[in-house]
């Protein structure tokens, strides 16, 4: 298996070399040349354990590993540091099948990519004769900032800065940041939102001379965003084994067609879903829920991708994003993996901030419905599916569940239909609890936790009580122009 770079059909390189360089050249992003079919029946796959599964999957892309590299990446990824044996366990309420991916040590689905993603890179710098440190740059919007974190922490060999919207993420997702131990990391707050803080990791990564500069320190950049393969191949994995364990637990009979519907940020998280639609899972149509960032959803409505709108904080912070990146690959492969129509289309994006698909590219989408849920449905959402069931689910969750609502509605569809969980109600304790009763709106955010805790008969996660009392560690704050000093400044 090759990955070629969506911006330049002449630049391939292995998994290995993708994984550690992460950005192509031109800030294109690698994708696979073709994507593979499983070799292995579902009969099969629904019988496995979660691990096993991740390994059919990713055997098929991760080409130039060996068998028992790759297994030990995955058997040090989905270990102990999950709270459930399944790894993403499969919750049923209000006729939606909630797929949990926040079982993780952060207690988001970023786990579920960022757990492996150090134990590949480790991997995949000693097959490349790798010397110098890696330096790991990262711009989340709450929730792949702590996930890194958690995964690079103390390994030998790398370094990990992180780069967050000051004031633009939940006060939990902010204390997990500030707080995590290890001298290899580096918490960052920009005055600034996200899009801001993920232009200025792309401006650093393509920058010649400051490359050269790290270089000479001993350095060299990779990525932990979904930008990376590594990132972005472990999430296919989850949307085979959800399908398996449908079967296993006979909802479906093996062939049936299943929905998918995910909240949407990045474009990373649906796109693997499409991948898997693409290796022979029966997902008919795939769910693309936005929040009042609603980029995506009038994009898929009117093949016009426009970031030139106001950006809007919401009560669902890790989807506030104008700027999709992943969404290039979904755009490189419906323009038939033309890299120089891609690269026009992306330049656009740069220079003028939107840019138009043709019809025949749009027709190649039909795979995908977009929505998007405001404030107060999402709000709504959570409350009425406590009230209903007594099932708890974050803001994030909610804007999926309130979008697959309405696309039931609009479309008198009623296929089985699994949505993507990303984050743990603790993590949005604030805004789940308000939403569920205004009484709550005055109270400390750990009052709350507890209170969540006894209304959801869940306990705390351990993500959230080693935060109670966790000392401040990462106090640096900087402007947006002053991203690249804070690194060298951390790497001197």
């Amino acid at each position: 298996m090759e990955f070629v770079s969506t911006r330049n059909k002449n630049e391939t390189v292995t998994a290995s070399e993708g994984i550690l360089k992460g950005l192509a050249d031109n800030s294109g992003l690698y994708v696979p040349k073709e994507i593979p079919k499983l070799d292995i029946g579902m009969d099969k796959l629904s019988k496995m354990s979660y691990q096993d599964v991740a390994y059919e999957v990713m055997k098929l892309y991760y080409t130039d590993f060996t068998e028992e590299e790759l297994r030990n990446c995955i058997n040090n990824a989905y270990d102990s540091k999950f709270d459930t044996k399944e790894i993403a366990p499969i919750k049923e309420s209000d006729g939606a099948f909630f797929l949990e991916l926040f079982h993780g040590k952060t207690i988001a689905f970023k786990d579920m990519a960022l757990s492996i993603l150090p134990h590949l890179m480790i991997t995949s710098a000693r097959k490349n004769n790798v010397s110098n440190d890696i330096v790991i740059l990262t711009a989340t919007s709450g929730d792949t900032g702590k996930a890194a974190l958690a995964g690079f922490a103390d390994v030998k060999g790398t370094k990990i800065v992180v780069f967050y919207p000051d004031g633009g993420v939940s006060r939990i997702q902010e204390l997990q940041m500030i707080t995590t131990k290890g001298d290899n990391t580096k918490v960052v707050g920009i005055d600034g939102n996200f899009d801001e803080a993920q232009t200025g990791v792309k401006k650093m990564f393509t920058d010649a001379d400051l490359n050269e500069r790290i270089g000479k320190m001993g350095y060299q950049f990779s990525s932990a965003n979904s930008i990376n393969i590594g990132r972005l191949i472990p999430q296919v994995a989850y949307y085979v084994y959800a399908y398996a364990k449908m079967v296993d637990r006979n909802e479906i009979s093996n062939g049936d067609l299943i929905n998918v519907c995910v909240p949407t940020g990045n474009f990373g998280n649906i796109l693997a879903a499409f991948y898997a639609k693409n290796m022979g899972v029966p997902i008919a149509k795939l769910i693309c829920a936005s929040n009042e960032n609603k980029v995506l959803y009038d994009f898929f409505k009117t093949g016009v991708y426009d970031k030139n709108r106001e950006f809007v904080l919401t009560n669902s912070p890790s989807m506030d994003i104008l700027i999709s990146s992943n969404l290039e690959r979904l755009i490189h492969l419906s323009c038939g993996m033309d890299s120089d129509k891609n690269s026009k289309l992306m330049n656009e994006l740069i220079t003028t901030g939107k840019y138009e698909i043709t019809d025949d590219m749009k027709s190649r989408l039909n795979d995908f419905y977009g929505d998007f849920a405001t404030e107060e449905e999402t709000c709504n959402t959570i409350r009425e599916l406590y009230n209903k069931t007594g099932y708890i689910i974050d803001t994030h969750t909610a804007v999926a569940k309130c979008v697959y609502d309405k696309y039931v509605k609009a479309t008198g569809d009623t296929t089985k239909t699994v949505i993507a969980s990303t984050a743990s109600p603790f993590k949005f304790t604030r805004s789940v609890m308000s939403a569920i009763d205004s009484k709550y709106d005055s109270w400390d955010d750990f009052d709350l936790v507890d209170e969540l805790s006894s209304l959801g008969k869940v306990p705390v996660p351990g993500a959230i009580e080693e935060i109670r009392e966790a000392n401040i560690l990462h106090d640096t704050k900087c402007k947006v122009n002053e991203m690249e000093e804070a690194v060298v400044e951390f790497l001197k």
